[in-house]
């Protein structure tokens, strides 16, 4: 049969795809270091604008909720239009409200810009990660690429951390948003000079729009559920009634997906049991490592009485274990060693990191157990997130890999938001019952809020260590593909659906 624009085979290399990596990790690295740069300027932000505490969370909820919510939407997207046009459009958006944010006046403008980030954020990160997939063909570069787009989704986070200190103890709060504009500048003027999409990589169908509907209410009852139950408890009506319908509204999503002509999120994508391993490990390790970044940033602050910038500092070691995890381990090995073989292994260094927190105490010393904890952790992470990066589109027709891209992103943002739900309502019920038993004979009771606060903090890293086991288990279990082949090939989907032929920048057999 001939083949038409829409099957053609996507070329071998683009002669511009280091250069386009360049702009398209530039982009990453600032929506992801986005996510907690606004953390260490919030107390000050507050301060400022007014805002009452009952309302501070929503500068974080606001962006979360928006984000997750739509990423599946954004994913679709930039199937249709094009993945260039798309990440260009996200980025300007980002940048608009980027500038919004740092010139609020008040507690409105600054909640609005943090949900238009959200939006374009949505709109951006799964362009970035599906450009990767279809710009890289060859496995042993498509490895490297990986390697430095998994660095930055993981270390990321860190980055924003120190890059939140510095702005906001040596300039203003408003520099946390101001920043992302230069970033965002050269990102997207980069994207239009060098990233040429292959031919035929779109999906001209028509939008689903039921599917669009169900997923983002779903996905922002799910997020809403979580964030809401961090304040509010888990027996709250409205946080039960949350996650309620985000139940329904997911599960008829589903329905509606194996029904409609033209998904929002083809079921194939997620069934797929490569890409099913890769989005259910991936969630659960952030879990894990957005509860640790609470966690640690409050312990060094307040219990150690770090400095925000000395705070941004302390995390340096997970962000060297990250790079070196990625780029050296992850990036040699993967095109030797089946995924499985990467991030498995890598999940369990990760635990036993996490399993060093575990002893956390008042006078614990950062040389001796946190910088350690803190390398294993990154080390463990790097190795595992950059093919779990790459798995993403595994075996994914090229006009998917827009939604294949925002599932992966999807499950981090949504890992994210439970994750900080989760462990800290684990970690403040674990120091009010501390505290309540020994009240009455502590002397020095602030000693003893310090004493609780740190025993809370372990009590819920060691639910983090359990997670990070548990992904490990679901990647040896699920993640069956072997080592990727020298070049690029065509591959089954991997559901044996009839005449579902697929055509992927690179196969894994």
């Amino acid at each position: 049969m001939p083949k038409t624009a829409e099957t053609a085979e996507i070329p071998r290399s683009d002669p511009q795809r280091w250069k386009a990596l360049v702009f398209i990790a530039l982009a990453q690295l600032m929506v992801v270091l986005d996510a907690t740069i606004v953390n260490i300027a919030l107390p000050t932000a507050q301060q400022d604008l007014g805002i009452s505490d009952g309302n501070r969370q929503w500068v974080i909820t606001a962006y979360a909720l928006a984000f997750g919510g739509l990423l599946l939407f954004g994913g679709r997207i930039s199937d249709l239009w094009g993945r260039r046009r798309t990440f260009i459009v996200g980025l300007i958006g980002f940048a608009v409200a980027s500038a919004l944010g740092g010139a609020a006046n008040g507690e409105a403008m600054m909640l609005g810009a943090r949900a238009l980030q959200g939006v374009f954020g949505a709109l951006l990160a799964p362009a970035a990660l599906s450009l990767l997939a279809v710009m890289f063909t060859d496995a042993k570069e498509r490895a490297k690429a990986f390697g430095i787009y998994g660095a930055i989704a993981g270390g990321g986070g860190a980055v924003g951390l120190i890059l939140g200190g510095f702005l906001t103890e040596y300039l203003n709060w408003r520099w946390t948003f101001y920043v992302n504009i230069p970033f965002a500048i050269a990102a997207a003027v980069g994207a239009y000079l060098v990233i040429r999409e292959p031919a035929g990589a779109r999906n001209r169908a028509s939008l689903d729009i039921p599917g669009v509907v169900l997923s983002t209410l779903g996905l922002v009852a799910l997020v809403y559920g979580f964030t809401r139950a961090e304040h509010s408890g888990w027996s709250d009506g409205l946080t039960v009634g949350m996650f309620v319908a985000s139940a329904v509204l997911l599960a008829a999503f589903v329905i509606t997906e194996a029904k409609v002509k033209a998904p929002l999120l083809p079921l194939r994508v997620l069934t797929e049991r490569n890409r099913g391993g890769v989005y259910l490990s991936l969630g659960l390790a952030v879990i894990s490592m957005f509860g640790l970044f609470l966690f640690l940033t409050f312990y060094l602050q307040i219990v150690k009485e770090y400095s925000p910038v000395k705070t941004g500092f302390a995390f340096m070691p997970m962000i060297v274990g990250m790079i070196i995890g990625s780029t050296q381990i992850g990036t040699r090995l993967m095109t030797r060693v089946p995924p499985r073989m990467l991030m498995t292994p890598g999940f369990l260094v990760a635990a036993l990191g996490m399993l060093l927190l575990t002893q956390l105490e008042i006078d614990s010393s950062f040389a001796g157990l946190i910088m350690p904890a803190q390398l294993l952790l990154g080390l463990g992470m790097g190795t595992a997130f950059m093919p779990a990066m790459s798995l993403a589109t595994h075996g994914v027709d090229p006009r998917d890999a827009g939604v294949a891209s925002a599932m992966v992103n999807t499950s981090q943002q949504v890992g994210g938001a439970i994750g900080t739900a989760l462990l800290n309502t684990i970690a403040a019920s674990a120091t009010t019952s501390y505290i309540a038993a020994r009240a009455a004979g502590a002397g020095d009771q602030q000693l003893l809020q310090l004493q609780g606060m740190v025993h809370g903090f372990s009590s819920a890293i060691w639910w983090a260590v359990g997670i990070l086991v548990t992904s490990a288990v679901i990647s040896f279990a699920l993640i069956n593909t072997g080592r990727p082949d020298m070049g690029p090939a065509s591959s089954g989907d991997g559901d044996g659906a009839p005449g579902d032929e697929v055509r992927v920048p690179v196969a894994m057999h």
